[in-house]
């Protein structure tokens, strides 16, 4: 069965993208920090305003009809606490300063979290704020004055590379969620989206300081380093399941490599393979070899990494993975 389409879709489409582009024009790029004043600030009635609206308008003409005192006076008190409503609505987000955006990488096909940090210099509690991109998820928590807030705002999957995030909405419906005030920021913020780590092949041989090859899997002579959170795209087979089962969260085992072993990771040795088969290998290469403790480089086509590790190497690495021109 064909899904129905609202006729006034385009439409709506069309007004949404003008008041997207005036509004843009009216603020221009935003510098972070920013503190949200009344210029920068919308309001409208919610769903449920203009339902409680409808219904005040109903007691009106009922009340003016029959001529009817009580019904009046509950009209007009109805009135005046959506009036003050409205007030504290706009109170609520005025003054609150957006301190940061932060989009922490991802992989390809995994989501991602945008950190956005709010601040209060001072004043009264703001007690429930929220951050949400266009078409996602809304998240929120209160915050207090003198305080930070961190909301985590999720992304969706994206394909490897550099993603431009778009307009951030820092929105609040407190108190009875009868409107909703918001304002939008433009802040310039970018995720950098690396290759999912996937591929069969093995890795090369580790080289050690004297130029001899080691096995590419030898973990019975690497030495134990301890555990580690777990991160996005380590493999499942370092993982400590055993401490899992005991309630722990996941860790993931360490290793490090023996005589200081490297290895070098070359976009030109996985030829003929696609460019981005190519590099996911290398990220899965990466990712392994990390988990490790092992020391790696990276060559790709007019770039060179040196031989490094940590988490430090592993973002670098990865990175440049992501920022590899598409095919």
């Amino acid at each position: 069965m064909p899904e129905l389409r609202n006729p006034l879709a385009p439409l709506l489409d069309r007004l949404r993208g003008r008041m997207a582009r005036y509004i843009r024009h009216r603020q221009g790029e935003d510098v972070l920090p920013q503190t949200i004043g009344r210029r920068r600030l919308y309001i409208l009635p919610t769903r449920g305003g203009v339902a409680f609206g409808a219904l005040v308008t109903v007691m009106l003409v009922a009340g003016l009809n029959y001529a009817n005192s009580l019904a009046l006076l509950l009209t007009f008190l109805l009135a005046a606490f959506a009036l003050v409503v409205m007030q504290q609505c706009h109170r609520n987000l005025l003054n609150v300063s957006v301190l940061a955006l932060d989009a922490a990488p991802a992989f390809a096909r995994s989501e991602g979290v945008l950190e956005v940090t709010l601040g209060l210099a001072d004043g009264e509690p703001r007690p429930h704020l929220e951050a949400a991109l266009e078409g996602a998820p809304v998240a929120g928590a209160p915050l207090a004055p003198g305080g930070q807030l961190r909301i985590r705002v999720p992304l969706p999957p994206a394909s490897r590379g550099i993603r431009r995030l778009p307009r951030v909405r820092i929105s609040t419906a407190h108190p009875f969620g009868l409107f909703r005030a918001w304002t939008w920021v433009h802040a310039r913020c970018e995720q950098v989206v690396y290759p999912a780590p996937s591929g069969r092949r093995a890795a090369p041989a580790a080289q050690s300081q004297h130029g001899t090859a080691r096995a590419s899997v030898a973990t019975a002579l690497d030495e134990w380093r301890g555990l580690r959170p777990f991160r996005d795209g380590d493999s499942p087979r370092q993982v400590d399941w055993k401490a899992y089962a005991r309630g722990a969260p996941l860790l993931v085992k360490e290793y490090e490599a023996l005589g200081a072993d490297e290895r070098w990771l070359s976009f030109a040795a996985l030829a003929p393979l696609p460019a981005e088969t190519r590099l996911e290998q290398l990220a899965a290469w990466i990712v392994e070899a990390e988990a490790r403790g092992e020391r790696y480089a990276l060559e790709l086509p007019g770039e060179q990494l040196p031989s490094e590790h940590g988490p430090q190497q592993r973002h670098r690495c990865l990175a440049a993975l992501a920022r590899f021109p598409p095919a």
